[in-house]
């Protein structure tokens, strides 16, 4: 195991903030909490990995080990999906009895009752932002600003552990949602995990274009339009899977209404029924701007 290596001197600490799973979210926030003046501390699975937060500014101090949880006043489990819960029941001796836990994972409806019957100060949470790369690489400074940072909590979880937790939330600049993991993984079915499905099915069904030289003229032509649609198409895969096996129901009831669109647009097309497809597009246009970021408020 490596061991702590400490950043600088004289550092103002605040509440002691430990990071476990230095990717992306990990990363990004490790540079906003270190900036904000907290003591973080990182764990990774691999030393170069808590060696280069620690270089990055993502971490005060960095570490393999997981009983550098110790003493900490807030954690988050910042690691993929599928092992969230087994990071928990991991973490779980190590933790101080006040100590507050959090995750970041994009399912919430397994996740949140299996860590909560493992530690009664943990609360569900989803900062929704990312990039299409993956890693401490591109983890940024500013990451979450702006953007909704959803929180899950249930009948059991302790009012003080949500208001710490919100806390930091709000401190990142986020745009703060409340709601049960179950309504999370249902709303998350069809703004995060259908448009990958949908994304990725877009670029295989052009790459399914039998003629190589319009396949090819296709990709010189393309522009905004199939650059914008298929952006998370693109991403990491190994997440697209999780999304899918961790929410596999709601996912699937959302792929079923995208695919029964389709085929009423595919026969208003076949039927050249104009006038019903130009209305369909409008009741499309119409309702957009609901889904922008501009039109989210505060909660």
């Amino acid at each position: 195991m490596l061991g702590i290596t400490t950043a600088g001197k004289g550092l103002e600490t605040m509440e002691q903030i430990a990071i476990v799973g230095l990717g992306l979210i990990g990363g990004s926030l490790g540079l906003d909490l270190v900036r904000q003046g907290h003591s973080v501390v990182g764990i990774a699975r691999r030393a170069e990995t808590a060696e280069a937060a620690l270089a990055m500014g993502a971490v005060t101090k960095a570490g393999t080990d997981l009983a550098l949880v110790a003493g900490a006043d807030v954690v988050f489990i910042c690691t993929p999906i599928d092992v969230t819960v087994a990071t928990a029941e991991a973490i779980a001796p190590y933790l101080s009895e006040g100590a507050v836990v959090t995750d970041v994972a994009s399912v919430k409806g397994e996740i949140v009752p299996a860590i909560a019957a493992l530690w009664p100060n943990f609360v569900g949470g989803h900062p929704m932002a990312g990039k299409a790369e993956a890693g401490l690489a591109v983890a940024v400074a500013g990451l979450f600003q702006g953007r909704p940072y959803v929180l899950t909590p249930t009948d059991t979880t302790k009012p003080e552990a949500l208001e710490r937790v919100r806390a930091i939330a709000a401190s990142l600049g986020a745009n703060l949602c409340q709601c049960h993991p179950d309504q999370h993984d249902r709303a998350v079915a069809w703004i995060s995990h259908l448009p990958v499905m949908v994304s990725s099915s877009l670029i295989l069904a052009c790459q399914g274009e039998v003629d190589p030289a319009i396949r090819e003229l296709a990709q010189t032509l393309a522009s905004s339009g199939f650059q914008d649609t298929s952006r998370v198409g693109g991403g990491v895969p190994e997440l697209g899977t999780l999304m899918a096996r961790h929410n596999r129901a709601a996912l699937l009831d959302a792929l079923t209404q995208y695919q029964q669109q389709l085929e009423q647009l595919k026969a208003l097309i076949a039927t050249e029924d104009w006038d019903a497809l130009r209305e369909t597009l409008t009741q499309a246009k119409t309702a957009r701007p609901s889904y922008l970021p501009a039109a989210s408020t505060q909660r």
